[in-house]
């Protein structure tokens, strides 16, 4: 059997133990891969497949890409779901004996990227460990980028879904046996999910790893103490950290617990439909609620704005302290102004920590870091000047971190290199040996000048130059018109073609001196260099205090600055449950369109009188728009923003639920009606006295009569203070449900003002009391461009249809009505279908065949045993059927 070449068996050894990955290894300048690896990359990167002799028969499959490019490639593979392993050298090809030792530095996953070309400046990088055993769920959640660390647990599959949702992780690590849950988030979300083993759940383990990483004796003091499987879940995360990344995480300074009840809950259908983050359809930013409210300065204040939106308060003193900030910020537009101006050029020092931990923050970062904390004491100035209580305890706790910038400002020169091993990194006067050896190539150079023409004078070649290559170094050229004239001290290096070249004793000590301090130099700016950062990574937990507080002043500013520009109103909050909105707009849809042309409503809801509104009226008349706005207005006020209305008392909920139709994910493989009522059942579950729902066109994915007794009793449902009694806002086609208000309380009718003009209809977007008696769906084709002569036929059958309606002699809502309080929808369902064939629908079934022909099929039909037929027999059957009905 043929035997691995040493490098060979060295790569094998090495992907053994790492065989999940793609093992990028290193050789020179390269990473290169190796077998199935190789096949595998060179098919997804779709670069050049070759071969390399490996000491077996046939050349191994190799592949490879270069060292100084490959983050765009790793990046690619990462984005396809691979883990890549990244193989260095890890001893001096110098000193080594044998081949160079080689080993794994690090393992990138799409949680753990920390390429900042790979990054979204205004996102997060999440991985997410979700940890079940007994249905008790532990999750954590961490930004390697940032230091960001969290944990909770829940006891419901659904918060974990949630959990999910808000976070967005790009990758998932998981242990348990609820793979249902698993097999939810792959259905709707797009992300890499790593099973973990069991001993990455041991308990003692995973104490012991949160206890060492943090420094603590016990987990009291982290806050972790009732939480359980939030500890596995946490030190399942920070060993598949370890694994992974290969260093210490110096940056993961604090873990923060909390509980799902500390924000407001936003169920996955709730983000799609209110377009938080991005739009329902084409998932873009323009459109969503952070495109209007984010005009952040930094990065840091775009991500922690999104994170704010992503998770609503519902501490009402949490949120006060938010809206007194902004509002001052908003009457005192100098210094808001002031301090968005010197917000501008901060640098994202979250993700700079980040990378100086992992020691790849290079000089200029360091620089870009300095002028961004030269911006801080302006700042913490202008800040002094405010006086809410948030803005006090901002500035109390802003660090200026003075000490770091002088630092950075007295060892780095001010325009350096990207690299330190170009060198001229180090300020001068910061380090002697620096200077010295320094010292000795610059005045190097003045030396080799007065050599060449000290030489020149003393042999009188004219020609005589002093040059250098890094081959030979230093040496003396002479061109060969003049090779009689040359000294007998010269000793001859190598001959060219016109010309020699030549070295001297004094030459070559003047070489070692000049190439010494050269390369001595470049090694000890690095060594500086390095030593620097490490300092400043010290200084780490100040760092992201005031990296947090930064981001924090940012958001509010931007909060304050968009409040001015859109004409928003500082919202009241009350604990009461009444929401009362006067002139309501909806943010993003005011934005998109001409701001004078949009129409603004009134919204008044409570616990008493006003639970429930039923929104009807046409499709196109704005009756979505109206209700996501309410809802925008509510979450808006809760992370502290001034809300798009004249005037709002909001009342603190701690959930919103949506219902749209919009949201209906036939991919799923589920029919439109089924994803309805699951939503549906959630809702009902779910729901709370303290929640806001927003209904629309529950029961429109059946049959009429179904559609119309599932609305009818949901309504019931909610409307029930002992049941629900939420506020809510339902939208219904099923124009026989405003016959609800009087009979329930609670229950008000609301409808969409239409002008008519003949066949035409204006949709007047004016939110009014009552009902609307017509759906105009014609006049809404007609609006849509559908043809007039599909138009004007439409009508000819509305009006044939609405004379032959076999309702007709059926008061629907009053046979709903005695039936729906007392029995179960289905009853209802069934009682409505009996009354109605008593009446017209046997009649119409009968006049289907009244001939002598017709009742020979009847009776052919009533002998048929179809359950018992084979699919042929059937056709057949009905082939006989339809010659018998054709005889005339």
């Amino acid at each position: 059997m043929a035997k691995l070449t040493p490098m060979m068996q060295q790569y094998m050894d090495l992907k053994q133990k790492y065989n999940d990955c793609i093992l990028f290894y290193r050789l020179g300048d390269f990473y290169e891969m190796f077998f199935e690896d190789a096949i595998k990359v060179s098919k997804e990167l779709e670069i050049t497949l070759t071969g390399r002799q490996c000491g077996m028969e046939e050349k191994a499959p190799m592949c490879g890409v270069p060292h100084h490019a490959s983050e765009g490639y790793i990046d690619r593979l990462i984005k396809k779901g691979y883990k890549v392993a990244i193989c260095e050298q890890v001893e001096d090809a110098n000193v080594a004996k044998g081949i160079v030792k080689r080993d794994v530095v690090r393992i990138v996953t799409p949680g753990t990227n920390v390429n900042p070309q790979s990054l979204e400046e205004d996102k997060n990088n999440y991985i997410l460990c979700i940890c079940e055993q007994n249905l008790l769920y532990g999750i954590s959640v961490a930004d390697i980028t940032t230091g960001d660390f969290f944990t909770t647990q829940v006891t419901d599959s659904k918060n974990v879904l949630d959990e999910v949702m808000k976070f967005s992780p790009s990758e998932i690590i998981f242990y348990g046996k609820d793979n249902e849950i698993i097999s939810d988030i792959k259905d709707r979300l797009v992300l890499t999910i790593n099973e973990l083993e069991d001993w990455y759940v041991d308990k003692y383990s995973c104490e012991d790893k949160i206890k060492t990483h943090f420094g603590v004796k016990v987990l009291e003091g982290l806050g972790l103490g009732d939480m359980p499987q939030g500890v596995i879940a946490s030190g399942a995360l920070l060993q598949y950290l370890y694994e992974t990344q290969k260093n210490s995480l110096s940056h993961l300074t604090n873990i923060i617990p909390y509980q799902t009840a500390e924000f407001m809950m936003l169920d996955s259908s709730t983000r799609r439909n209110l377009e938080l983050v991005e739009t329902l359809r084409e998932k873009e930013r323009k459109g969503s609620l952070i495109w209007v409210l984010d005009k952040t300065k930094t990065a840091m204040g775009a991500r922690l704005l999104r994170t704010w939106i992503e998770q609503p308060l519902v501490s009402k003193e949490a949120i006060t302290h938010r809206l007194e900030t902004v509002n001052e910020l908003k009457d005192s537009p100098m210094v808001r102004e002031e301090l968005r101006e010197l917000l501008h050029p901060v640098y994202d020092l979250e993700r700079l920590m980040g990378r100086i931990s992992y020691g790849t923050a290079n000089p200029r970062d360091l620089i870009a870091f300095k002028k961004s904390l030269e911006m801080l004491p302006h700042i913490k100035n202008v800040l002094d000047s405010t006086n809410t209580p948030l803005a006090k305890k901002l500035f109390n706790q802003l660090d200026e971190l003075q000490d770091v910038c002088q630092l950075i400002d007295r060892s780095i020169i001010d325009e350096p290199p990207v690299s330190t091993k170009d060198g001229n990194v180090i300020k001068e006067n910061f380090n002697e040996e620096v200077d010295t050896l320094r010292k000795a190539t610059t005045e190097g150079k003045q030396w080799l000048a007065e050599l060449e023409s000290k030489e020149k004078q003393a042999t009188g070649i004219k020609s005589l130059k002093i040059k250098f290559n890094k081959v030979f170094g230093y040496y003396i050229e002479v061109t060969k018109s003049y090779l009689d004239m040359v000294p007998d001290n010269y000793i001859r290096k190598q001959t060219m073609t016109n010309a020699e070249r030549y070295i001297t004793e004094e030459l070559k000590v003047m070489e070692e001196t000049i190439l010494g301090a050269q390369d001595k130099v470049i090694v000890l700016e690095h060594n500086l260099f390095n030593e620097i950062r490490e300092n400043i990574g010290k200084e780490v937990k100040r760092i992201k205090q005031t990296a947090k507080i930064i981001a924090t002043i940012d958001v509010l500013s931007s909060l304050a600055f968009v409040a001015e520009r859109n004409g928003y109103t500082k919202p009241e909050l009350n604990t009461e449950g009444y929401l009362d909105i006067k002139d309501g707009r909806h943010p993003v849809v005011e934005k998109m369109i001409d701001s004078d042309l949009f129409i603004a409503n009134d919204t008044k809801l409570d616990e008493e009188d006003n639970r429930v509104a039923i929104i009807t009226g046409p499709n196109m008349a704005g009756k979505s728009t109206y209700m996501r706005q309410v809802a925008q207005i509510v979450l808006m006020a809760q992370i502290g923003s001034f809300v798009p209305a004249s005037s709002a008392n909001i009342s603190i909920v701690d959930r919103i639920f949506t219902r749209v139709g919009a949201s209906d994910d036939l991919a799923s493989g589920q029919s439109t009606f089924m994803v309805e009522m699951t939503e549906v059942a959630n809702i009902l579950r779910n729901a709370t006295k303290n929640s806001l729902l927003i209904l629309d066109e529950i029961g429109r994915g059946t049959s009429t009569f179904d559609g119309l007794s599932i609305a009818w009793s949901v309504v019931e449902y909610i409307s029930d203070n002992e049941k629900i009694g939420a506020k809510t806002l339902f939208a219904t086609h099923y124009h026989e449900l405003t016959e609800l208000e009087g009979k329930i309380d609670g229950v008000n009718n609301y409808c969409i003002a239409v002008k008519e003009n003949g066949d035409d209809i204006i949709f007047l977007r004016k939110i009014i009391k009552g009902g609307a008696d017509n759906s105009y769906g014609i006049q809404v084709a007609k609006l849509a461009g559908v043809p007039d002569d599909v138009i004007e036929r439409a009508k000819e059958l509305v009006d044939e249809l609405s004379e032959a309606d076999i309702t007709k002699h059926v008061d629907v809502t009053e046979m709903l009505d005695k039936k729906s309080l007392k029995e179960d929808t289905q009853n209802s369902i069934e009682e409505s279908t009996k009354q109605v064939k008593k009446e017209d629908d046997i009649m119409l079934q009968l006049n289907l065949f009244d001939s002598q022909d017709d009742n020979e099929v009847i009776k052919e039909l009533e002998s048929m045993n179809v359950i018992e037929m084979t699919p042929m027999e059937a056709m057949n059957k009905l082939f006989e059927l339809q010659k018998m009905v054709n005889k005339k």
